[in-house]
């Protein structure tokens, strides 16, 4: 049961931050950006994310030491 709940819940983040590094690439290109600069805002996006969800984890995890 562990596992199934980690795993969906890395699944979820996962799709989380993917869409929020398309959003953030589309939102770019439409500001008339050029496609690498489009998908390096959607790869800090992307990161972001990643590195936010990798905190709170961390953060959560100490609280019940």
């Amino acid at each position: 049961m562990t596992l199934t709940v980690v795993l969906l819940t890395i699944a979820s983040v996962t799709v989380v931050a993917l869409l929020a590094a398309a959003g953030a690439g589309k939102l770019a290109r439409m500001d008339n950006a050029s496609y690498p600069t489009a998908l390096t805002r959607a790869a800090a996006a992307f990161a972001a994310v990643i590195t936010l969800a990798g905190v709170v984890t961390a953060a959560l995890a100490a609280i019940p030491t």
